[in-house]
């Protein structure tokens, strides 16, 4: 039945599938690069995914890894997960999991990899992942996912194709490297994350919280919960460079079926056309 409740989009190349209720659950898969980020709630299709890139320790968003690794373990997945998260709740994730593997009699067993803004590590191929701050109360981080990708050097453009063969031949090196940002995340932060992280605007795809839309929370009410508010969205539009923001983590404040219509309302056209928001196709929300 769970997987009758997920919510699936489209951003460009990628799918992203799975629940995000802000202050309930959070979990987001982007089955094109096999990363799940965030471990608030378990489906059944995220069982065969080896790395999980974790923001924080609330309950909301790590808090059904465990059945996660239970799941694993019916699919046959012995290796343990890639398990990424902020490289001071490391020691509490592991101690956690070692008293619910004495619980049920079976190792919960993770590759716990932790990470400080800045740090970047390889996920596969031609694939890193590139750890931000984000601004919350417990140690959170966001990602970037890179690609790099091999390039024709700019003075060799125009030149020959046998040319530039033998002087491949000869040694030289005629392709240069580049990193395209593919898919960053970001939630459960203050919106100063994007002025301090600007990678985020730039990615092909950005995931971002914004939990609260309107009036019926307000803007200082947002910034001391530290989460984003809409207002604080729009006051920064002519900054996104993205070509698609998906929007998610919103409030139970809002019912899914209103979401469009507030934010056709109240976002400028130019940046709107580019959001997309991750909410269920009903008028209310899973669970």
């Amino acid at each position: 039945m769970l997987e009758a409740v997920l919510t699936t989009v489209t951003a460009g190349p990628y799918t992203v599938r799975g629940v995000s209720v802000g202050g309930v659950y959070t979990s987001l898969a982007v089955p094109e690069l096999s990363v799940l980020f965030d471990a608030g709630i378990s489906p059944r299709s995220a069982g065969g995914i080896d790395t999980i890139l974790l923001s924080h320790g609330h309950a909301d968003h790590v808090g059904a890894l465990p059945a996660l690794l239970g799941i694993r373990a019916l699919h046959g997945k012995t290796k343990p997960p890639r398990v990424v998260m902020p490289a001071e709740i490391v020691d509490d994730m592991n101690a956690a999991l070692e008293a619910l593997s004495r619980l049920q009699r079976w190792p919960l067993a993770i590759e716990a990899v932790g990470m400080h803004p800045g740090d970047d590590i390889e996920l596969r191929g031609d694939l890193r992942v590139r750890a931000v701050r984000t601004f919350h109360p417990v140690p959170s981080l966001g990602y970037v996912i890179v690609r790099r990708i091999g390039k024709l050097r700019a003075d060799l453009h125009g030149k020959p194709g046998h040319e530039i063969a033998e002087r491949r031949r000869a040694g030289e090196h005629v392709m240069v490297s580049e990193d395209r940002l593919e898919v960053a995340y970001a939630t459960d932060t203050l919106v100063s994350v994007l002025d301090h992280s600007p990678d985020l605007l730039h990615a092909r795809v950005l995931i971002m919280e914004c939990t609260f839309l309107d009036e019926r929370k307000t803007l200082e009410a947002a910034r001391a919960g530290c989460h984003v508010h809409l207002d604080e969205v729009i006051e920064r539009a002519a900054k996104f460079q993205n070509e698609h923001i998906v929007m998610m983590h919103l409030s139970q404040l809002y019912r899914p079926d209103e979401v469009a219509s507030i934010l056709d309302k109240r976002v400028p056209p130019e940046l709107r056309r580019r959001i997309i928001p991750f909410v269920p196709s009903t008028s209310h929300w899973p669970g």
